[in-house]
């Protein structure tokens, strides 16, 4: 067997349709557990995410808010949502909204979670995520360990479906060669990440923002170009995802499958990775950045994830495989072929936006793509940091995170040369390991969240400022809340 062979023997153990129906049924539970909180408490999401409260062991909300989005707004936008649809069919467009409305409730309860068991590194900065409230809520170590040992490789893995579509989009706009763009990805990248947490905030803080208002405006363009095909976009999508449209009825099973996937892929919704920078933020409450956090779920999927989908299906630029043909080159099991010749992901979105603006598109989604693309890396980057800082806390750990360092950039590299199959599927083995593990930790220890939240809501009702304390409310082993 071939690398790419055993790699897709694994993903498919790893992605079974009992991880598919796991993510949705927990965002439901806990849609229903939070009287739906996704919903109910979005003019909080919005007043609280522009709070500036900071702090020399915390950065601010908003910033913890663009790390996170560094992470989730990235090239699964993008090249992500057009492997949805080659392999799943328009459909799968309406699954990853599903998937983001209920998954938005996942995504708060991880990082209140993130936020109570919060501790402080050996440089007095603020650090959490799933292995801490493993360990501190649950008081398993060994599964705490076993979280930080998965999402260590997870992180490098999913960084290198970022690098290899900057590598795919700059070779098909300007015709650069792959190792040019990754030698040059890799010495800034590194630049960076010896600067720490705060200087991959501030990176984000205003790269995030810019990137995201630029490709929308440009994606608007191209839906006023073709807005005669709106509706037509919305009913295909529809049709597609419940088994009635004539060209992909029978495909409504992968359409859940890709929905699900590349929508906790984009938005991380019950996969951890977004509860690390909510630890990270300076907050006198933990709902309020649990709350900051689940907002951040719906900028990823609802605005640029649906973006990149509109774009794609009403200019019609995108194929579409027969999930039933196996064992042949995808040429072969083209159901629809609008690009003949023409590989799932970035290249769509060229495509698209190349035939409504001439001379522009393919450049534009690739400038667009280096930014997404590398805020992420940033992202992923400090995800995979904080768990070698869990691993290493009571050990001297100057060596440890030298050698981290070099083998994420080494990672990187591998992946930005290598085939667009195998680094995207390295990427879905990391998310779905990830998610198994987190998603069963927070159904274990949701208790504490959801008693923040009443008392969060509690204290709104009564027109206070909500203050966490921790005693009161019976959670223990606060260190950072206790002080």
């Amino acid at each position: 067997m071939n690398v790419e062979s055993i790699v897709n023997a694994v993903l498919a153990v790893v992605w079974s349709p009992y991880l598919v129906v796991l993510c949705l049924a927990t965002g439901l539970y806990f849609s229903v557990r939070t009287r739906f909180v996704q919903l109910r408490a979005l003019p909080d999401m919005l007043r609280l995410m522009f709070r500036h409260e900071r702090s020399d062991a915390g950065v601010s909300p908003f910033q913890a808010l663009s790390l996170s989005l560094s992470s989730r707004v990235g090239v699964g936008n993008i090249a992500g949502v057009a492997m949805a649809i080659a392999f799943g069919g328009p459909g799968a467009i309406f699954w990853m909204w599903i998937v983001a409305f209920l998954g938005a409730s996942s995504a708060f309860i991880e990082s209140t979670l993130a936020q109570i068991y919060k501790d402080r590194d050996a440089k007095g900065q603020y650090r959490g995520g799933p292995a801490y409230y493993i360990e501190k809520g649950l008081g398993q170590r060994w599964y705490a360990v076993l979280f930080a040992l998965v999402t260590v490789l997870a992180g490098a893995m999913l960084a290198g479906t970022q690098s290899n579509a900057i590598t795919s989009a700059v070779n098909e706009a300007w015709d650069v060669p792959e190792m040019v763009t990754t030698g040059v990805l890799l010495v800034v990248l590194a630049a960076i990440l010896l600067g720490g947490v705060r200087r991959i905030a501030r990176v984000a803080e205003w790269v995030v923002p810019v990137m995201a208002v630029a490709y929308l405006l440009v994606t608007a363009v191209v839906m006023v170009l073709n807005a005669e095909r709106v509706h037509e976009v919305i009913a295909l999508v529809l049709r597609s995802a419940f088994g009635v449209d004539a060209a992909f009825g029978a495909m409504i099973g992968t359409a859940i499958q890709w929905g699900v996937r590349r929508g906790v892929l984009s938005n991380e919704a019950g996969m951890g990775s977004g509860a690390h920078p909510a630890a990270a933020a300076e907050v006198s409450h933990p709902v309020k950045q649990g709350l900051v956090q689940s907002f951040s779920v719906y900028i990823d999927t609802m605005v640029v994830c649906s973006a990149t989908a509109f774009l794609i299906l009403s200019t019609g630029l995108y194929n579409v495989y027969d999930p039933a043909v196996n064992g042949v080159p995808d040429e072969a099991r083209l159901l629809l072929g609008n690009l003949p010749g023409v590989e799932a992901g970035p290249r769509f979105v060229q495509h698209a936006v190349e035939s409504a603006l001439p001379g522009f598109g393919k450049s534009f989604v690739a400038l667009a793509i280096l930014p997404f693309a590398f805020t992420t890396i940033l992202a992923l980057y400090y995800m995979a940091e904080t768990n070698v800082s869990y691993l290493c806390r009571d050990r001297p750990r100057g060596w440890v995170m030298g050698t981290f360092q070099l083998l994420f950039l080494a990672a990187t590299g591998y992946s930005a040369m290598n085939s667009a199959t195998v680094a995207w599927a390295l990427g879905d083995i990391g998310v779905g390991m990830m998610s198994w593990l987190n998603i069963i930790a927070i159904l274990l220890l949701q208790r504490p969240a959801l008693a923040a939240l009443r008392d969060y809501e509690d204290h709104r009702r009564h027109g206070r400022d909500p203050l966490f304390n921790p005693k009161l409310l019976g959670v223990r082993n606060t260190s950072v809340w206790a002080q």
